[in-house]
């Protein structure tokens, strides 16, 4: 073999190397940036749902200083719609 053919074989080898290192570290940018944006939104939606939830919570607070003992209750105030009550049913 002459040391061309050898040469060129070491750097088609050395580039096709680099190139697949390239190749995944993209990947891993691209698969990091795709988690955190999944995160980014689930925090959203968890932020909106306390929110909702603490709302709920006051009004119902506020519906009980209104209600006492010796008074006839009426039905206690109905959560927010958009409140998503589904992990504790």
């Amino acid at each position: 073999m002459d040391a061309g053919a050898l040469a060129g074989g070491a750097v088609a080898l050395l580039v096709g190397l680099l190139s697949w290192g390239q190749s995944r570290a993209t990947n891993r940018r691209e698969n990091f940036r795709a988690i955190t944006d999944r995160l980014d939104r689930e925090v959203q939606e968890e932020r909106t749902q306390r929110r909702l939830l603490t709302r709920a919570y006051l009004d119902l607070l506020q519906w009980a200083r209104r209600v006492g003992p010796d008074t006839p209750a009426g039905p206690a105030p109905e959560p927010p719609a958009e409140l998503d009550l589904s992990p504790w049913r």
